[in-house]
């Protein structure tokens, strides 16, 4: 007789229901032992179970393939003549899942909310002979349900509140959990983490226990990683990068924006700092130690030094040879800056016009001459007067000679200043 050959073409379940059931063998009667885990195959979208973990009073767990299953009634979990012979050492392989041992009570991702969530039970779905895993609960009915008083706090809060409790239910598809190694190698987990925009990563990675974030943040790619760091509070950047190898550190550094990088590195110890700048190719090193030699709250510290800048007499048709060949290392390229040849700003080519312009115009003919710009020490105050006043994206930052040391870019003001807003 097939698994479960009896059983309805779907009925829902929930693993503490299942918990604790006493595993009989037909036709005989003889008791295995009682349900302590169950097996899942995590690889499929939707995992099948694969295996009971059966232990009794005197025997150790042991194993025992789903495939012997016959029925799963009120009190007991029926299974054929064969299982006791079956019954074998726990030894799970990779995808492979024990539910209660890994995931009840853990921390989930729900992809969906973009939030953190604890599972408090998870149900199960009986459909054509097999039982999967269709969802985590991570509402209070799955918590009372659990620990048995599901009638008692229905029961409860129907009578003073007219509150009738229900299922919070997240499926499967939408989640990927985060405290355990074998599903974090998972490449469709990986996936489905990888769809989400860095800002909600980073806010997962927030809420997360200092341990299991470390391991998050260390399966994702480098690209990925430095992405969401430039979206992650500044305590947590400092703790991750402090907790990376030197080597694999200095590479994430070098993904990320050139501020974002000096910001990281100035919550660093010296030593650490200067260890992984040493480990940085030359060219990116350069920019953040320039950037570090200013205060993090002036426009110096504000700064990204990833912009373009070009002379005077370049053709827009070459300009936008240059703007696409450069475009992926850039932070601002919406404008293109104009330089004399000892670094003085002397206008401001924006992308739109530059886009419509003859080819074989020259940007000193296209540019804005009447300048807007920032003073190496002006404080975030100002600078987001001028934002305000203007509706720039970016502004440059300007010495006491005109020459540009670098653009501010709206978004990092946005991070400086918003802090403050609620005060």
């Amino acid at each position: 007789m097939p698994p479960l050959a009896n059983a309805p073409l779907e009925t829902t379940r929930f693993l503490s229901d299942l918990l604790k059931r006493r595993v009989v063998a037909a036709p005989q009667g003889r008791i295995l032992g009682r349900l302590r885990d169950l097996v899942a195959d995590a690889r499929q979208a939707l995992p099948p179970i694969t295996g009971l973990v059966v232990a009794g009073p005197r025997q150790p767990r042991q194993l025992l393939p789903w495939s012997h299953v016959l029925e799963i009634r009120d009190k007991a979990i029926l299974v054929d003549q064969a299982s006791e012979a079956d019954l074998g050492r726990v030894a799970v392989g990779p995808g492979d899942l024990l539910l209660r041992e890994q995931l009840l009570d853990k921390q989930i991702v729900d992809t969906a909310g973009a939030k953190v969530v604890r599972v408090n039970d998870l149900q199960l779905w009986q459909r054509k002979g097999q039982l999967l895993l269709g969802g985590v609960d991570v509402g209070l009915r799955g918590l009372m349900r659990r620990v048995g008083l599901q009638a008692a706090a229905e029961a409860l809060l129907r009578w003073i509140f007219s509150y009738d409790l229900s299922d919070n239910v997240v499926k499967w598809h939408r989640v990927q959990a985060v405290g355990s190694e074998h599903i974090l190698r998972l490449k469709l987990s990986q996936a489905r983490l990888a769809s989400l925009h860095p800002a909600d990563l980073a806010d997962i990675l927030e809420d997360l226990d200092s341990s299991t974030r470390s391991r998050v943040f260390h399966a994702l790619g480098k690209d990925m990683a430095a992405d969401i760091l430039e979206e992650t509070d500044p305590k947590v950047q400092v703790a991750l990068i402090r907790d990376l190898p030197t080597a694999e550190a200095s590479e994430i550094l070098e993904q990320m924006s050139p501020d974002e990088a000096a910001d990281v590195l100035q919550g660093l110890d010296t030593r650490r700092a200067e260890k992984l700048l040493k480990q940085m190719e030359y060219e990116q090193a350069s920019s953040v130690r320039c950037l570090l030699d200013h205060d993090e709250e002036t426009a110096g510290g504000l700064m990204t030094t990833a912009f373009l800048y070009l002379p005077p007499r370049e053709t827009a048709g070459r300009a936008l040879e240059i703007l696409r060949q450069q475009a992926p290392d850039l932070d601002v390229f919406y404008y293109i800056y104009v330089e004399d040849e000892a670094g003085k700003l002397l206008g401001v080519v924006n992308l739109r016009d530059l886009l419509t312009a003859d080819p074989a115009l020259t940007l000193d003919a296209l540019m804005f001459t009447r300048l807007v710009a920032v003073d190496l020490e002006a404080d975030p105050e100002d600078v987001a007067e001028l934002f305000a006043k203007y509706g720039f994206r970016a502004l440059p930052v300007l010495d006491q000679q005109g020459r540009v040391h670098g653009v501010i870019r709206f978004k990092a003001l946005l991070g400086a200043v918003a802090p403050h807003l609620g005060r």
